[in-house]
């Protein structure tokens, strides 16, 4: 519970102190140990800094409001509106001179120092594994090195923040680094920095956890989503997911399932691809997981300028029997949802070579479709038809929570217009900033 954001929120309202102190200890009390006289004191402290910091007008100390919440546009929740915001967080940092900069919405950046290449990537845990500290480490391990390997790059070393709320146990920093240090010593990948705090520090109350995990690699070949080109076939390798699949199967009431995402398939196939010499004949990849294919597939379409055809059968074909049963039977769409499978773009006679290298690994790969000219769009084949392949609001709705929340939602193009509002006022004022630092400094 934040308390800062509580008692703003009532303050704003008009409400009296003696009922917010009243309101706010009862609840305090409800989460922590603690007398009546010490929450009242704690309520009164939070007040008091709340006034403090109200009504400021300083331009460093203001935001111009979009007036749309992070969850009613889908932010995180890689669909449409996740999808538009990431692209005003791209326009908000401009041109960098990046090799592959966050314009192209690549699974990672690459900048050019020494005669090679450098990546970085981050990916943040899992929300809804809080409570399952280890799977959450494992699982954003996992998501960072692949986005690593997928650019065609050697992780060399992983870093980590980690944040509680006040009242979480000490051991879920423990556990959260073993599940990280597990996949960075099998793949022997060295976790060498990283950052431990409470979230928000006094102000937010309660056992949440939340983090990420970052990796560093290097290269002398990317494979960036741009190269890839029309006539080049999509190769998809099995997936039985990770992150996402195992919050299903948790809050679904299947925890059984939770063992099949426990794997380095993926990595491992990657590090055979990045060893062989097919690897420089490799266009481009990815790992699906922005909202199933249906992100994925409509994210390379876009930066890369072409037409890309996928055919659904093979697709369902890729999914872990097991998890594919499961999200059948919860009508989740397969194609909406993260599968932490891999997807390699790349001519046809280097496709078949690509394969022979997976399958040396142990790591099951089909054709699922193709690259063509024409109009920067992803297309389903279903049933021999062509069909409309885009990604949704929000990705295929996984958790009971989910599927409540995903049919609330406001006008999106009501919602844009504020976005963009607040994107434009962050922009000038970075712009403005700037000015004044170079003024000072010259």
């Amino acid at each position: 519970m934040d308390v800062e954001g509580y008692v703003r929120r009532n303050m704003k309202s008009g409400r009296a102190e003696a009922e917010i102190i009243r309101d706010l200890s009862s609840r305090i009390r409800e989460i922590k140990s603690v007398s009546q006289e010490y929450a009242e004191q704690f309520a009164h402290a939070v007040i008091t800094e709340v006034k403090n910091t109200s009504g400021l007008t300083s331009e460093l100390l203001s935001c111009t409001e979009a007036g749309v919440a992070m969850g009613e546009f889908g932010v995180g929740s890689r669909g449409t509106g996740d999808f538009y915001a990431h692209r005003k967080i791209a326009e908000i940092i401009g041109k960098t001179g990046a090799n592959v900069g966050v314009d192209e919405m690549d699974d990672a950046g690459v900048v050019e120092a020494g005669g090679r290449y450098i990546i970085s990537t981050v990916d943040g845990m899992h929300s809804r594994l809080s409570d399952f500290p280890f799977l959450a480490g494992f699982h954003v391990t996992r998501a960072t090195l692949r986005d690593c390997y997928v650019m065609g790059a050697k992780p060399v070393m992983l870093f980590s923040d980690i944040h509680v709320a006040d009242d979480g146990d000490v051991s879920k920093i423990f556990d959260y680094t073993a599940g990280i240090t597990t996949v960075g010593e099998v793949m022997q990948v060295p976790l060498v920095s990283g950052s431990t705090l409470r979230i928000g520090g006094d102000m937010v109350i309660g056992e949440r956890l939340t983090g990420c995990v970052g990796c560093v690699g290097v290269a002398d070949h990317i494979t960036a989503r741009r190269e890839a080109r029309p006539g080049d076939i999509l190769l998809m390798t099995e997936g039985a997911g990770g992150g996402t699949i195992a919050t299903t199967a948790l809050y679904y009431g299947f925890p059984d399932i939770v063992d099949r995402t426990i794997n380095l398939q993926f990595l491992k196939g990657a590090d055979s691809l990045l060893k062989s010499d097919v690897l420089h004949q490799i266009h481009a990849m990815t790992d699906v997981t922005n909202g199933g294919l249906r992100g994925d597939i409509f994210e390379m379409a876009e930066t890369a300028g072409c037409r890309f055809i996928v055919e659904e059968e093979q697709v369902l074909g890729l999914v872990d029997p097991v998890v594919r049963t499961m999200l059948e039977e919860l009508e989740i769409d397969p194609l909406g949802v993260s599968l932490d499978a891999m997807l390699v773009v790349a001519p046809e006679e280097t496709i078949r070579e690509v394969k022979g290298v997976l399958e040396g690994a142990g790591v099951r790969a089909a054709e699922i479709g193709r690259v063509e000219k024409g109009n920067a769009e992803p297309v389903l084949i279903r049933d021999g038809k062509e069909t409309e392949f885009r990604p949704r609001f929000r990705e295929a709705a996984y958790t009971p929570l989910k599927k409540l929340v995903d049919k609330e939602s406001r006008d999106f193009e009501e919602m844009r217009a504020g976005v963009d509002r607040a994107a434009t006022a962050a922009m000038s004022k970075k712009n403005r900033m700037i000015e004044r630092i170079g003024r000072l400094h010259k």
